[in-house]
């Protein structure tokens, strides 16, 4: 009875190979992509500019923070009115 088992179609679900083919990245995940790029940012300028760029971290940091615990997050209301449909974090 096992050997008439079939794998699931991952692709289906969105994720896989060949499964981003016309999908938009939903707010949560913008966040976080732009969260870490201004991580990356902020660590590049503070090794090449100035040590106070550090500063910008921290600040990223403590944002991402207070999100986690209150839900409210300026980028993602910035992001919405650029029209990127809403995920199931920030609603």
């Amino acid at each position: 009875m096992q050997g008439n088992l079939k794998p699931p179609d991952i692709r289906r679900r969105g994720r896989g190979p060949g499964s981003s083919k016309g999908m938009k990245m939903a707010l949560d995940r913008m966040i976080l992509a732009f969260a870490g790029f201004m991580v990356l940012v902020s660590v590049a300028l503070a090794v090449y500019v100035s040590p106070y760029w550090h500063f910008l971290t921290v600040f990223v940091g403590l944002n991402l923070i207070q999100s986690s615990f209150t839900g409210f997050c300026p980028a993602a209301m910035i992001f919405k009115k650029f029209g990127v449909k809403p995920g199931c974090a920030f609603n």
